[in-house]
């Protein structure tokens, strides 16, 4: 029987967990067995970039705040070595993120499962939810489309004025009729 203080740190990690994860809007779990030092201080370095909250969780005090939020479904996947990223602000974030590292590091890395908004959600959701571009991509893409036809309507109100008011169409039009015009025939 663990003494009393062991157990009240638990329930106060099991009580943090539960509050994390009830305010994120995604998590991902993941096994993370065999990453250097290095690699693994990269992917902090890439969480907190991102707003991800990652750490490595016991799979028993995982256990217990999942069945505390619901998301007793995910207690399957907890076995081996785990890790845990959350995100309260971006549901892509933490899908993305991990699935690039999976990607980078091969066996090393594997994506165990997730959630989003309480419910568990599968690996095929996980993979289509990374390949969402970042949300700065986004709306850099976005801007790029509603700026396209009043950029391409300042070029041609420019080439007009350069060509002093007369229509670029009928300028371009004229030009080669008057190299193709036929010489008079020397007779």
């Amino acid at each position: 029987m663990p003494n009393a203080k062991v157990l009240s740190e638990k329930q106060a990690i099991v009580a943090e967990l539960t509050e994390k994860i009830q305010k994120a809007s995604a998590g991902v779990l993941v096994d993370y067995k065999g990453i250097t030092v290095e690699e693994d201080t990269a992917l902090r370095r890439e969480c907190r970039e991102n707003g991800i909250d990652y750490a490595v969780v016991k799979n028993t005090l995982l256990r217990f705040a999942f069945n505390n939020t619901g998301l007793n479904e995910l207690d399957g996947l907890l076995n081996g070595t785990t890790s845990l990223a959350l995100c309260d602000s971006d549901v892509v974030a933490p899908a993305r993120v991990m699935s690039d590292y999976a990607k980078k590091l091969n066996d090393k890395f594997e994506i165990k499962g997730g959630f989003m908004d309480g419910k568990p959600v599968s690996l095929e959701t996980i993979q289509s939810l990374a390949s969402i571009p970042a949300l700065p991509v986004l709306q850099a893409q976005f801007l790029g489309t509603m700026l396209a036809p009043i950029t391409g309507l300042a070029v041609v109100l420019k080439q007009i004025a350069e060509k002093g008011g007369e229509p670029v169409a009928a300028a371009e039009e004229a030009a080669p009729a008057e190299e193709a015009a036929p010489a008079p025939a020397a007779e």
